[in-house]
């Protein structure tokens, strides 16, 4: 049974299948059961199919930095506030939001509750995110090639857990020329920079990253365009 948070008058949240009870008085999780548990969770795009194992996965410190979280604002107004602790942002990041669907109506997958900071926030900055990618050879892929035909061509793996720091147009920008601009687009190419060659209506020299984190994968490839790989 999944349950309104709404309304529920007492101080006591059950989390479905007994993963814990969070009494939110204390913020404690007495009993037995599995802590942070990412039950029905994708790790690349850090999107899970229920609400529940969302928040569990995104409460592991392993998983959310903590001075990253609090930094990201709850909503896109410019006054908008921050969220108050790690808590609040697994449980309001986890709700559905204009990242997980597609037409206003429908969902881009069944992993719908993403707990990842906002693609391109300023919450993610540039210092975390290349202190991330420590040991992982950038690497800039020839016109329609995959991530996984780049890395192999240079006698490494593609590491899919990485793609997902590759695609901020911050970093984009530091590999590729983005010719002024970076877009936010929907492909599993993407991160990518698509060919001056290509039809005008694809915005040639523009870099993309994807809004549909899902998506993101070592195999994508675009007739158009050329990945951002990280390789190792």
């Amino acid at each position: 049974m999944i349950l309104d948070f709404k309304r529920i008058p007492s101080a006591e949240i059950l989390f479905k299948e007994d993963i814990y009870c969070l009494m939110t008085t204390s913020r404690c999780c007495p009993g037995k059961g599995v802590k942070y548990s990412c039950h029905g969770c994708n790790l690349l795009s850090q999107c899970c199919n229920s609400y529940e194992f969302c928040v569990s996965c995104c409460l592991n410190p392993a998983r959310t930095q903590k001075e990253q979280a609090l930094k990201v604002k709850i909503a896109k107004q410019a006054t908008a506030g921050t969220y108050a602790s790690v808590f609040d942002f697994c449980a309001g990041r986890c709700r559905h939001n204009s990242e997980s669907v597609v037409h206003e109506n429908a969902y881009l997958s069944e992993f719908h509750h993403c707990f990842s900071l906002p693609l391109n926030s300023s919450g993610a900055s540039n210092s975390y995110l290349e202190g991330i990618l420590n040991g992982i050879n950038v690497i800039v892929g020839r016109q329609s090639e995959s991530c996984n035909s780049v890395c192999k061509s240079n006698g490494q793996s593609c590491v899919p857990n990485k793609l997902l720091v590759l695609n901020q147009c911050d970093i984009m920008q530091k590999y590729l020329s983005c010719k002024g601009a970076c877009l936010a687009s929907m492909g599993a190419d993407q991160p990518a920079e698509v060919v001056d060659d290509a039809p005008k209506n694809l915005n040639p020299g523009a870099c993309l990253f994807t809004q549909a984190q899902s998506m993101l994968s070592c195999d994508g490839s675009h007739p158009f365009t050329r990945r951002l790989c990280p390789c190792a």
